[in-house]
């Protein structure tokens, strides 16, 4: 399954696949309230921090640990997700949070994709408020994160691999970061924004505009790439991003910058 599709595509298989919201903001606000003020008809609401990330005291392993498979497989049967369901995903932000999600279930063997333009490619007059009528529990079984798409701090610090960063330039570049200890980047990364493959209206490039982005990166079929951004969720946005473009797979850092930075002998970069 490709890792975008389209709305013309959504409302063909609308009734062959689990449509799900996922709204988060790096300022703090709950995606829910903006989920229940008007959603995609039938969507349910995922929330990134309680089913796609881990609980934790401290961000010493990043704002958005994975989760445990057990916790990650519980928060999905819970809103009705089985596993054999087709995950349509979708955000207000081009996708880059959703894509969490996607990355998270096609790691592991599972159909899903993103809904290229996300909610703002879905006609406003056909948005739904408050939450639809909960789908059935179901299971969903516990697997493991496949270690061969992942990448600890220890690897990213003595890797080979192009090691790209999603986060916007000003933050790459030790520009104001309102959200980590320390401003810039991993030694030796390339900066490839994710949300500069959007246009206007939040869709992805076409594979050939995305290979021509990747190739300035110093990425080419065969590349070993490991991706990250602030806290692991919009890398997964890039990791798509290469899939689409015939590049991928490639590692994600899950503890990103996040991590990185709240390590003091971990050195950083400016440019």
């Amino acid at each position: 399954m490709d890792p975008f599709v389209s709305v013309d595509w959504l409302k063909q298989h609308r009734a062959e696949v689990v449509l799900v919201d996922i709204r988060w903001y790096l300022d703090g606000r709950p995606g829910r309230p903006a989920y229940e003020a008007g959603h995609i008809p039938g969507a349910v609401f995922v929330d990134l921090d309680q089913v796609l990330s881990a609980p934790h005291d401290n961000d010493a392993l990043g704002r958005h640990p994975l989760p445990s498979p057990e916790r990650f497989a519980s928060g999905l049967g819970a809103l009705g997700i089985g596993d054999h369901d087709t995950v349509v995903a979708y955000d207000d932000a081009g996708g880059v949070i959703a894509a969490r999600l996607v990355w998270m279930l096609r790691a592991t063997g599972h159909e899903a994709a993103l809904l290229d333009g996300g909610l703002g490619a879905w006609p406003s007059e056909d948005l739904h408020i408050d939450s639809p009528r909960p789908r059935p529990q179901t299971a969903f079984t516990a697997t493991p994160w496949p270690q061969e798409r992942l990448a600890t701090i220890d690897e990213v610090a003595g890797t080979n691999a192009v090691l790209i960063d999603a986060r916007d330039r000003g933050r790459f570049a030790g520009g104001p970061d309102p959200v980590d200890p320390r401003s810039g980047h991993i030694p030796g990364a390339k900066n490839v924004p994710t949300r500069e493959h959007l246009d206007s209206g939040g869709r992805i490039a076409s594979p050939e505009a995305l290979l021509e982005t990747f190739a300035a990166a110093g990425i080419v079929p065969g590349t070993q790439v490991i991706s990250y951004c602030g806290s692991g969720v919009t890398a997964c946005h890039n990791l798509l991003a290469l899939e689409r473009a015939g590049l991928g797979p490639a590692r994600l850092f899950p503890g990103s910058w996040s991590q990185w930075s709240r390590d003091p002998e971990r050195p950083v970069e400016t440019s």
